[in-house]
């Protein structure tokens, strides 16, 4: 049984998003990131997703060129060309293209809506508790 990622996200406690505007301080962005122990938030206006805020984009935009997170907008340093993967795609196909484009948050876009993010970290631990059903599965065929 192969996960697609609408089966992941429909298995989460929640089903939140967090996103900030472009306007936003990247300060204001770090505390959300934070507070919700998350490493990248989308960034939207008026409900389009115009890019995505990691904490990559921090470090290499704000922190090495001497900008302040008080004083510089997400809109000025997010990434704008963002990745994204549809509800019916496989967990596989998400590691896949995770690993080649070295990114670690795939927004998921359905008929032009975001309904969900999801991270290198959920993708790891879906392929995780699919071996280990396989694993059990054949331990058992292989015991009865």
């Amino acid at each position: 049984m192969v996960m697609t990622v609408k089966q992941l996200l429909d298995q989460r406690d929640k089903h939140q998003l967090y996103h900030v505007t472009p306007q936003a301080t990247v300060y204001e962005a770090l505390c959300l990131m934070a507070e919700h122990n998350i490493g990248a938030v989308l960034v939207m206006e008026e409900g389009k997703l115009q890019g995505i805020f990691s904490e990559r984009d921090y470090a290499r935009r704000v922190v090495l060129q001497g900008r302040t997170s008080a004083g510089t907008r997400v809109g000025e340093i997010m990434t704008r060309r963002v990745l994204f993967v549809s509800p019916d795609r496989t967990i596989d196909e998400c590691m896949a293209l995770m690993a080649d484009k070295r990114i670690r948050h795939l927004p998921v876009i359905d008929d032009e809506a975001v309904v969900g993010m999801v991270s290198i970290g959920d993708v790891v631990s879906a392929t995780i508790a699919e071996q280990n059903f396989l694993i059990d599965q054949l331990s058992h065929y292989i015991h009865s």
